[in-house]
């Protein structure tokens, strides 16, 4: 019996000194939460398509997410998103353009950086989730 429980301590201090050292989420942050990590335009007639998608999250958190800042991996993407924060539960959009004058394949990024903390620097400052999103697909 004193083996088990000895094993059953030793588990429960080794959990909570991980615990201790792990950067996790606290339950109050708020939480970034896309409906799909890939925008998809898929085959684009450049002469009819409007040339952009809406990307669809939620806010999974306990307190209000805001979208800093959306970062483009080239000037033929511009993303537009809310500037007001999202409430707990509620869902907002990003909306995805694309110049579909520029024939061929679609393969670029965009990289949404929001107020989720994840971690500190070296020097104590917190870090901040940055959630990349693929935009793809084919313009005719």
């Amino acid at each position: 019996m004193k083996t088990q429980a000895a094993k059953i301590l030793a588990t429960g201090l080794l959990m909570a000194a991980m615990v201790g050292t792990t950067q996790a989420q606290s339950f109050t942050d708020p939480v970034f939460t896309p409906v799909t990590t890939v925008v998809d335009f898929g085959e684009v007639d450049s002469k009819s398509d409007p040339g952009f998608r809406i990307l669809t999250f939620t806010n999974d958190g306990a307190s209000p997410l805001t979208i800093t800042d959306i970062k483009k991996s080239c000037g033929c993407t511009t993303p537009e998103w809310p500037k007001e924060p999202i409430k707990p539960g509620k869902t907002g959009q990003i909306k995805v353009a694309y110049d579909i004058s520029r024939i061929g394949i679609i393969s670029k990024t965009i990289t949404v950086i929001t107020n989720e903390p994840d971690g500190k620097d070296a020097d104590g400052n917190i870090l901040y989730k940055q959630h990349t999103i693929q935009v793809k697909g084919n313009v005719k």
